[in-house]
């Protein structure tokens, strides 16, 4: 099994701790005197009774809400099921003078959850797309105790993410949209959302690490760079916000790891989210870019990783083997930046446009090269 789990499933969690600090100790170069006028303040006291994560809640806490989703399955036949199927077929029963019964369901329905927030004002939600994948039905709970029926309006499996749009008029509480590009490590991190039921719990974190490539985490259907914190994440988290210390969306919550390591979770940058939702919005799919190739590390014939991405598979008669790309070469630039590793060669290509020529340097037999890619769309097998 996978170390990472989707929120909106399993069970993984960790105490979180925060540290307090008083007003006190905040003052050690007063005198004893002037240290007591300070506390007496009003500022001093609102201070101790409260912080910039209440404060960034307020602003984005009416627009988080809870997804709670239903499928209808077919429930399998198992033993007995034939003997079954006789006693319920009213011929069989009519011969054998047997009295008439109810056909018992063939279904069953499924029901999940998952977090959320509205992030347009006539009524569109951002979500993960596994906590509305196959539903039947989606319903938008808020802090406030509204309920409302939710329509999907596309989503995106490589991305993870998904639009849902509120069967109901008026305007929405709305979530303000910060820049995940101006995130840096040890920034705030606030997490808001469901976890287990618990509707709008907050924790506090900070900023863990940025870019960190699903890849490496064991994800291979994904095409994410993902923001990882410490603040608490927890099943149902899924499709809930990230926040600054401002109360803006930084990232939307979608990943936790279980089992060695427990207590990191994942996070979808705001601004690549934002680009993929208006996708979905307009289309009710997002297009990804691809070249087909398989790439590794570059290794020295020591075993010392180098910088570049190797190239060990092709997709034949893919964009890359028709722009004259060769197994074996090892791609230094795209689109005239370094390349140090492949997950350079993956942001690179998942920026760039759809039939539009994409400049890629290899070296082949340790002769440099400059090549054209044009990028084509990748065919994606997703349910909705």
């Amino acid at each position: 099994m996978s170390p990472i789990r989707a929120l909106s499933r399993g069970v993984v969690g960790l105490a979180a701790t925060a540290l307090v600090i008083s007003p006190a100790a905040l003052l050690p170069a007063l005198s004893p005197a002037a240290r007591a006028q300070a506390l007496a303040s009003p500022a001093a006291a609102s201070l101790g009774r409260q912080s910039f994560v209440a404060a960034a809640v307020r602003r984005a806490g009416p627009a988080v809400v809870t997804i709670d989703t239903e499928r209808i399955v077919a429930t399998q036949a198992g033993p007995g099921a034939l003997s079954r199927g006789l006693m319920s077929d009213p011929l069989f029963r009519q011969f054998f003078g047997l009295p008439q019964m109810a056909t018992p369901p063939a279904q069953r329905t499924e029901r999940g959850q998952g977090s959320g927030f509205v992030f347009q004002a006539d009524g569109l939600v951002l979500t993960n797309a596994h906590v509305v994948e196959r539903s039947d039905r989606v319903t938008v709970g808020f802090q406030n105790g509204q309920r409302v029926e939710g329509k999907v309006v596309g989503l995106d499996p490589i991305t993870d993410l998904a639009v849902v749009r509120l069967l109901g008029g008026g305007s929405w509480p709305v979530a303000p949209l910060g820049n995940s590009d101006g995130l840096q490590v040890g920034d705030w991190a606030i997490a808001v959302g469901n976890p287990f039921g618990l509707d709008h719990t907050v924790t506090l974190g900070i900023i863990s690490s940025l870019n960190r490539n699903a890849a490496k985490l064991g994800i291979s259907d994904k095409r994410l760079d993902l923001i990882q914190t410490d603040a608490a994440i927890n099943p149902g988290n899924s499709g809930g916000p990230l926040l600054n210390a401002d109360g803006e969306v930084v990232g939307i919550n979608t990943l936790v790891r279980s089992g060695p390591g427990a207590g990191l979770g994942f996070a979808i940058p705001i601004n690549r989210a934002r680009s993929i939702a208006q996708q979905l919005v307009t289309s009710g799919k997002a297009s990804h870019p691809m070249i087909g190739v398989g790439l590794d590390r570059v290794r020295t014939a020591e075993g010392a990783v180098v910088e570049g991405a190797l190239i060990a598979s092709i997709q034949a008669g893919g964009p890359a083997e028709r722009g004259g790309i060769r197994q074996g070469d090892v791609i230094v630039a795209v689109a005239g930046r370094p390349v140090r590793s492949p997950a350079d060669v993956i942001s690179a290509v998942d920026a760039a446009d759809v039939g539009r020529p994409l400049l890629i340097t290899v070296t082949r037999a340790g002769v440099g090269q400059q090549l054209q890619v044009v990028p084509q769309a990748l065919v994606q097998t997703g349910s909705r």
